[in-house]
This record gives C-alpha cells, structure tokens and sequence, in this order.
C-alpha cells in the first residue's frame, strides 16, 4: 500500500526548512562557525531546538545554507550547471557574458559572508573538508562546461585549451574575488560586475 503523502504538510516543512537556512546562514554569517549555536539557528528562525536539530547537525546546515545561498535553492548537483545550463543554452552569443556575470556577482554576493566560514569550518571538520573539495571539483567542471559553451557559439579564445580556460574562468569568479574587491577593498556591486566583464573578457574570450 503506497503511504499517503500530504502536499501540504511537505509544503510546511519546506518552508520551514527555508526559514532554518535563511536564519543558518545569518548566524553563521555573523557568529563565524565556531561561535554559531543551533540554539540562536532557533531562535533567530523563530522555531524549536530540536525542530532545527532533525535538519542538522550544524555542518549539515552550514553546507545546506551555503547552496542555498548560491542558488536560491537546494539541489542536486553542480550549483553554476543546475542553474545556468539550459537558460544560457538558449541565449544568443552576445548575451551570454552579461548572463554569466549577473548570475556569478549575485551568487557571490549572497555568499561572501558565508564562504570564509565554509573555509573556517573545513580547517576543523573533515566532512566538510571534503565537501568542500566536491565543491571545487563541481566548479571546475562547471567552468569547463561554459567555456565549451563559448567555444560552440565561436567566442571562445583558440590559442588555449579547455582546461587552461577553466582554470582562469574559475579563479576570476570565484568567491574570493568578491571579498577581496568588495568586502575588503571597498568596490561597488557595480564597479564588481564591470569588472567580472573586463576580466572573463580577456581571459577566456576572442578579442
């Protein structure tokens, strides 16, 4: 007998899911790894201890937060490919850079209070060491995935390979490179985005 599934309740429970991450990602924003607590999660969510420990533990929700930041959602799979793929595959070529960018500078923005707390939490926690080498893997494939993307739709630079490409695109739209130029040295969100153009540009484009 198949169990009776109640769209409802599954649709509270995402919320409240929602609610916990948004409210992970604030504390842990704020309090750094170490000095997050599932207690303020609770509080600052608005719900139970122990409604936040079933979607612990405080790995779980910092990893769970951080693509839910980047994406706006969670998911299975690459965050850049889940998100971008079949909407950059139906843009014209001069369409696809000002795509890319729009989608990378705000994604770094919603992370960039997060991801030195993923780097803190993964100096003291193998699992999430690992996790984040999946990330980074993830990235890199993701960035070999668009620029065969630029190199189908013919603005992708010739002289170099796939790999070397990748390699620079990834670098250039990292997170580090928002909180370098924007939470360190100051730049606008706009002075960022001219900038990523600039740069992905004249690493991986055809001049």
């Amino acid at each position: 007998m198949t169990p009776y599934v109640s769209p409802l309740r599954e649709a509270q429970a995402a919320q409240t899911r929602a609610r916990i991450l948004d409210a992970a990602i604030r504390v842990f924003g704020e309090a750094g790894y170490s000095g997050a607590s599932l207690g303020r999660i609770a509080n600052e969510a608005g719900v139970s201890l122990e409604t936040v420990k079933q979607n612990g533990p405080k790995a779980a929700l910092l990893l769970a937060g951080f693509d839910h930041a980047f994406a706006g959602n969670e998911g299975e799979g690459p965050l850049h490919t889940r998100e971008l793929g079949e909407t950059a595959e139906e843009l014209d070529p001069s369409e696809l850079l000002p795509f890319l960018v729009d989608f990378v500078a705000s994604a770094n923005a919603r992370v960039a209070r997060l991801w030195p707390r993923l780097l803190e939490a993964a100096a003291g926690d193998d699992d999430v060491a690992e996790r984040l080498r999946e990330l980074q893997a993830n990235r890199r494939s993701d960035m070999l995935g668009a620029v065969a993307m630029f190199r189908r739709r013919g603005v992708c630079d010739s002289t170099r390979s796939d790999g070397e490409l990748a390699d620079a695109l990834s670098f250039v739209i990292s997170p580090e490179s928002h909180t370098q130029l924007v939470a360190e040295a100051g730049w606008s969100e706009e002075a960022y985005r001219a900038w990523l153009v600039r740069a992905v540009e004249r690493v991986v484009l055809t001049d």
